[in-house]
């Protein structure tokens, strides 16, 4: 038997924050469409967080079109849950056509023009006809674990970042944690705070401060329009889209990471992870260049914000100098999980995009989504929700409202001129 194919302009693939914020340009131009999510809205905020998670920009950047963050503290910083209730009434100020446990299983050309975008789910095997498609599923979607991982020993616990949870999780003894990014840097210090032995693997990862001169720096660089410069602007253009977040924490009320001080407490901090079998690991003595690195950014940051202090004439406290408080010595190279007892693994090294559905040629050699400012050459597909899609901002709440107005405005063929939503 065949699939029922249903007639649509336009089909959004996904019903998180991107998707949705593609249905409620849509539905205010007045444009039939569906809204396709494999789960159930948003639910990645839930699914894929730990429990002590918190937002790392501040509330107020929370702006999605036509709905805003309007809590008691905008300078603060949502926790998980407090993002699920949050982002879980959007849907709810418009009404999209959502269709969910609905997953998109491919998307092919329609013969003279268009797309069809085969789904499961309900109702049974749909197919959606359409003119146009929005490809909001985001970008993380397979986690990067070395190819040598399962030749470590298995009594060792091995899982990857978006599914910790909590310490208690893990078996008793010492936890390394591979990854110094945002979510590899949250959990070593989640897992440092309740108390366990914590080895962790660092990256090329850089950070950045929590606040600076009397104001949060992600505000800060908001004034300075870091968020609104497109991507083909900043040095090397289009490579900064691989460039890895900074790492901070807006845990208890916002703070900065600093691992030299974990490593004070006790944290052993090591170089890049090179291989592993059974119960040893190596790796390459990196740690030392890699927090150099980490502090010349926050320094960095830093100075250009007191430029623009200057520059603009503002009354702010004075500059303070950042002072590493721990060096690496002589660097480990070598570590046997037995002797140290360590237990278990946490994979923070990223993720990679997989869409091996999306059977259209828009897509570079490593698999991603060639576009501009989320137009691919494909006349009538683009993509949403991806870090920097156009600009830094895109990745995060406070550009979607920016970049799902462009694509909307692609779709209906209207003039880009209108004022900003949300």
């Amino acid at each position: 038997m065949s699939a029922e194919v249903r007639t649509t302009r336009v089909v959004v693939v996904g019903g998180g924050q991107a998707g949705l914020s593609t249905s409620w340009c849509l539905t205010r131009d007045g444009v039939d469409h569906v809204v396709l999510e494999a789960e159930t809205a948003a639910h990645e905020w839930s699914d894929r967080r730990w429990d002590s998670f918190t937002l790392v920009t501040p509330n107020w950047h929370c702006r999605l079109p036509g709905y805003a963050y309007d809590g008691p503290d905008p300078d603060g910083f949502m926790t998980r849950d407090e993002v699920v209730t949050w982002l879980g009434g959007y849907a709810a100020t418009f009404g999209p056509p959502l269709l969910e446990r609905t997953r998109a299983t491919s998307l092919t050309e329609r013969d003279g023009g268009g797309f069809l975008v085969a789904t499961t789910g309900p109702e049974g095997e749909v197919t959606f006809s359409a003119d146009h498609v929005v490809v909001a599923t985001g970008g993380y979607h397979l986690p990067i674990v070395p190819a040598w991982a399962p030749a470590l020993d298995p009594s060792i616990t091995q899982l990857e970042s978006a599914h910790y949870r909590h310490p208690d999780q893990l078996p008793d003894g010492a936890v390394l944690v591979v990854g110094s990014g945002q979510s590899g840097a949250q959990i070593a210090e989640d897992l440092h705070l309740a108390g366990r032995q914590v080895h962790l693997a660092l990256g090329d990862a850089p950070r950045v401060a929590r606040s600076y001169r009397g104001r949060d720096v992600m505000t800060w660089l908001s004034d300075m329009g870091l968020y609104d410069t497109p991507v083909a602007q900043y040095p090397g253009g289009a490579t900064a889209r691989e460039k890895t977040n900074h790492y901070v924490t807006g845990r208890d009320g916002g703070r900065d990471i600093d691992l030299r001080r974990f490593a004070l407490e006790g944290m052993r901090l090591h170089g890049l992870l090179e291989a592993g079998a059974g119960t040893h690991l190596s790796f390459l003595p990196t740690a030392g260049a890699a927090l150099d690195a980490a502090d010349a950014t926050y320094v960095s940051i830093n100075r250009d914000i007191d430029r623009w202090i200057e520059a603009h004439g503002i009354d702010a406290p004075p500059p303070t100098t950042y002072e590493p408080v721990w060096r690496p010595g002589t660097e480990t190279t070598a570590l046997d999980l037995a002797a140290e007892g360590v237990t278990s693994v946490v994979w923070a090294i990223g993720y990679r995009p997989d869409y091996r559905w999306v059977r259209v040629g828009v897509f570079d050699g490593a698999g991603r989504p060639t576009h501009t400012r989320g137009v691919t050459s494909v006349p009538g597909l683009y993509f949403l929700g991806l870090p920097w899609l156009h600009t830094w901002g895109s990745g995060r709440f406070l550009g979607i409202a920016r970049d799902a107005e462009h694509v909307a405005s692609c779709i209906t063929g209207a003039v880009a001129r209108r004022q900003p939503v949300g």
